[in-house]
């Protein structure tokens, strides 16, 4: 009995090791930076040579694109970065692409990348403003929200759980087991549990995040970290001589039958509070001041309708060309020619 146990144990550990093998093989986009749930810095970015494909992996759910490392001669090149809101319904309609047909029909030789992800808050942009850096934007345009503050701070605990060596991590070192883990997690804790239960267990889910954010004291450390890290973000791309738009987000807030109007949490006055030279503000509430009615724009509080993003994509447009000129008068008047 004993060695009919071991010869069992033998075969299912031979099993795994073979899956595992075989996932790190043929599937490692899938491994790269899984369980880092948007924390690893290299996740979702594969360098081939002088190219960059972006894919969905480590929790980063990258519209597929494709671009090269070094900017085009005569390019401008813009990266933008931020949630669902700028991601939109796809590449085609949500504003960044909508932007760079804008610019290309003015005859500017553009190339918008949209790197935004749902559920991305300020932490987690960061990491990926730091690492699109190495790809020489011209622009990096920054939508900052405070609505996903909560989805960090979820995320970072899960990412904690795979890191180290103590032995409870050891299990989790294994693709196959760690997956285990987190489907038990995602459809079990999450899904199935009574709340009781899932709050034992420290899982977290929509009924979750909803008491979270109805916390006044946990509400006002997320807006501090958003105007903290939004600062030190800024801070970091003007480090590298790069230009910055803050796209401020602002949400339709109803105040009866058909009735309503847009709040933004004092994100207008955070953006105002950081321009200056190379960083323009582009905030939601003046794009759609004269909203009526909400349909036209929203789709529902926050995310735009295909309208909508094509309304804030000319705003950019027009903040950029006027960039341009700005630049063009400057090089103009430093070689002594009229403006």
């Amino acid at each position: 009995m004993t060695r009919r146990l071991f010869a069992d144990f033998a075969l299912a550990l031979a099993l795994l090791l073979a899956a595992e093998l075989a996932v790190r093989l043929f599937l490692p986009h899938d491994v790269s930076g899984r369980f880092s749930y948007g924390y690893d810095q290299e996740a979702g970015f594969v360098e081939s040579g002088e190219t960059v494909h972006l894919v969905r992996a480590g929790g980063r759910r990258f519209h597929p694109q494709t671009f090269s490392r070094r900017r085009p001669p005569d390019t401008v090149r813009i990266m933008v970065v931020g949630d669902s809101v700028p991601r939109g319904p796809n590449l085609g309609a949500a504003y960044p692409g909508q932007l760079q047909e804008i610019l290309r029909a003015q005859g500017i030789k553009a190339e918008v990348i949209n790197l935004a992800i749902p559920g991305f808050g300020v932490r987690r942009s960061q990491l990926i403003v730091k690492k699109i850096l190495a790809y020489e934007p011209s622009l990096v345009i920054v939508h900052v929200n405070d609505s996903n503050e909560y989805e960090d701070e979820r995320e970072y605990r899960r990412s904690q759980e795979f890191q180290g060596w103590h032995p409870r991590h050891w299990l989790m070192k294994s693709y196959i087991l760690a997956r285990a883990y987190e489907i038990k997690t995602e459809k079990l804790q999450w899904r199935l549990l009574p709340e009781k239960i899932r709050q034992q267990n420290m899982a977290s889910d929509a009924d979750a995040e909803l008491q979270a954010g109805l916390d006044e004291n946990l509400h006002r450390l997320w807006q501090q970290r958003v105007w903290e890290i939004t600062q030190q973000t800024v801070a970091l791309i003007r480090a590298r001589a790069v230009d910055v738009i803050l796209v401020t987000q602002a949400s339709w807030q109803p105040t009866g039958p058909g009735q309503g109007h847009l709040h933004d949490h004092g994100l207008e006055a955070l953006g105002q509070s950081l321009a200056g030279p190379g960083v323009q503000i582009v905030a939601m509430t003046k794009v759609f001041a004269d909203l009526k009615p909400r349909s036209d724009y929203f789709a529902d509080s926050a995310h735009l309708t295909p309208a909508g993003h094509q309304r804030l994509a000319a705003a950019l447009a027009a903040v950029i060309q006027e960039r341009g000129q700005r630049t063009s008068q400057g090089a103009n008047a430093s070689r002594g020619s009229p403006p």
